[in-house]
């Protein structure tokens, strides 16, 4: 997998070098021509040389020794000077395309003979020269069956990429249009997930989908930029923002990939000092951006900065992400891909900056492309990882509510125990009312110890589960029972509408325990004895009411056991074990 894809890689990037050849002769049957073939450059590193001086220059012209469609780094102007013919049978009129927005001034001269037939003034960077189309286009009158020389002096801040053509106007429209739609759909991918990524930091209040949209806003605005759709339709004839978003755009993007992998990579307690030195990348990206910003950094020095750092940030990440693949880890998986692909988009743009990589499709749009595959396998991370912390959240609550279970509950029978009983007592009491009446029984067992004796502490335990699972049967869903003790055991009933209810329940209960308990082999009979206390007639607070149920069911015992009891507050003991 991994070989092919480094051979189609290879061949995407891979452009042939052009031969020299004869001047192109612009036929009809060829509506669009790739004027590179014929491209010969001269330096002006004096910046005086006239149009005159350089047409009397033309031996001086030489072939670039640089990739298809791109001169690479020079920041002295640069006279191109490209001989063509039209053929008898040729249109007239002819539209001479550059198709790289950033550059940015472009003096076009048309020479017939030694006459200047025509002449303008293109570039992102001229005021006076406003463009309607996302490149630098011009249409050129040409007379059939005649030769023409094109004289362009080129100034630009940043690389000298130039993909140059000629065409016919319906073909320079229709791949006008095709690029615009394409662009279109990519600007618009970018800006949702831009928005989404916000709206997931707003709404799950995580940084890391911060970090994303700043990767995203940052490839955005170069994207804009580099494609001329910024200055078509956002800020045209500004110079500020189309001379600085671009570069800006890529060092915003580099912050956001140095404080990712950060996030994304380093644990709590680990990496420090990896994470030191990507908070670092960022905060020096940060830097440059403001340097660059108030123009205290050239174009040409901030784009090698951008060079620099950008592959920089993937590359300190590699090692780290590769030892989260060999641990099996899918959302490194995942950072990898993104990993390779940034690194090779972001060499792929440097290459073709620097004059190393041909101009073709692929290579133009390599950071765009790039962009949006990264953000697509970035979702895929981020959503792993929401998935993962949400599983982690689901477990720590599920333990949580473990822990709470084994404080709150009786490890034989599985009630409520004392400090649960607490908890559920204290809850019913805060709405309860004359209407809404909440019985508290306290439940003591007549005759369970000789059972205990008698047959030993595994029949005893299981007996006591019996008389739970008859208790929790003998009461609705919503009510609750609890074991506070040995053979003890506490009921709390809400919502009762008067005080005949727990009467009639406790005689419920009693008649139940008449019946005997089979337990394996053994046939055991036991008797209950009940003391109860009502809310808010005996009491509001839970200990209150334990204590005068408490002191019924003892009365109870003194009565002769097995009988349900109520007394009166003021009738009960100070001493209470509740």
């Amino acid at each position: 997998m991994a070989g092919v894809l480094m051979v189609m890689c290879l061949m995407a990037l891979w452009t042939p070098v052009a031969s020299a050849s004869a001047q192109p002769v612009l036929q009809p049957e060829t509506p669009r021509v790739d004027m590179w073939p014929a491209v010969r450059i001269l330096p002006d590193p004096s910046q005086i040389w006239r149009l005159e001086q350089v047409l009397a220059m033309g031996a001086q012209f030489e072939a670039p020794r640089t990739a298809h469609s791109t001169l690479g780094f020079h920041p002295e102007p640069v006279w191109i000077r490209m001989p063509f013919a039209l053929a008898s049978s040729a249109p007239p009129q002819w539209v001479l395309n550059i198709d790289y927005a950033p550059i940015n001034r472009i003096e076009v001269y048309l020479v017939h003979g030694s006459q200047v037939v025509q002449q303008a003034v293109l570039g992102n960077l001229q005021q006076g020269s406003p463009r309607t189309a996302r490149s630098h286009a011009l249409m050129l009158q040409l007379q059939p069956g005649q030769s023409y020389e094109l004289l362009l002096r080129v100034q630009v801040k940043s690389g000298m990429v130039m993909p140059i053509s000629l065409s016919t106007p319906d073909v320079f429209l229709a791949d006008a249009l095709r690029e615009q739609m394409f662009q279109g759909v990519m600007v618009s991918l970018m800006l949702c997930l831009v928005l989404y990524s916000l709206t997931m930091w707003q709404s799950l209040h995580d940084v890391v989908f911060f970090k994303y949209a700043l990767v995203l806003l940052g490839g955005l605005m170069l994207s804009v930029v580099q494609f001329g759709v910024g200055y078509q339709f956002l800020w045209a004839g500004r110079l500020w923002p189309e001379s600085h978003l671009g570069v800006l755009g890529a060092l915003m993007s580099t912050v956001g990939f140095f404080l990712f992998f950060e996030h994304i990579l380093v644990q709590p307690g680990e990496h420090r000092h990896f994470s030191r030195l990507m908070k670092s990348g960022a905060v020096l990206t940060v830097l440059v951006s403001l340097a660059y910003a108030f123009d205290g950094l050239s174009t040409h020095a901030a784009s090698l900065m951008v060079g620099i750092l950008g592959p920089m940030s993937s590359f300190l990440a590699l090692p780290l992400t590769l030892r989260r693949v060999r641990q099996k880890d899918a959302m490194a998986i995942y950072l990898l891909l993104a990993v390779v692909v940034y690194f090779g988009a972001s060499a792929t743009m440097a290459g073709l900056v620097f004059g190393h990589i041909g101009v073709s499709f692929l290579t133009l749009h390599s950071v765009q492309l790039a962009g949006l595959l990264d953000a697509l396998l970035l979702m895929r991370l981020l959503g792993l990882r929401t998935r993962a912390t949400r599983q982690a959240v689901r477990q720590a609550s599920q333990e949580r509510d473990a822990m709470r279970s084994l404080a709150h509950s009786d490890p034989l029978t599985g009630l409520s125990n004392r400090r649960g009983l607490y908890d559920v007592l204290t809850d019913a009491l805060t709405r309860c009312s004359p209407t809404q009446i909440v019985a508290v029984f306290v439940i003591d067992l007549d005759g369970f110890k000789p059972i205990n004796d008698q047959y030993g502490h595994d029949v005893g335990d299981a007996f006591l589960v019996a008389v739970a699972a008859r208790l929790q049967s003998l009461v609705r869903t919503n009510d609750t029972v609890a074991r506070v003790g040995g053979d003890e055991f506490v009921l709390i009933v809400s919502g009762l509408s008067h005080e005949q209810q727990p009467v009639d329940l406790g005689q419920k209960i009693l008649v139940a325990f008449k019946q005997p308990f089979q337990l394996a082999q053994h046939h055991c009979m036991i008797g209950l004895t009940i003391g109860y206390a009502l809310a808010p007639m005996d009491g509001r607070d839970a200990k209150s009411l334990l204590k005068i149920a408490d002191a019924g069911m003892y009365s109870g015992k003194s009565a002769g056991k097995h009988c349900l009891r109520r007394v009166q507050a003021d009738e009960v003991f100070q001493e209470t074990r509740f």
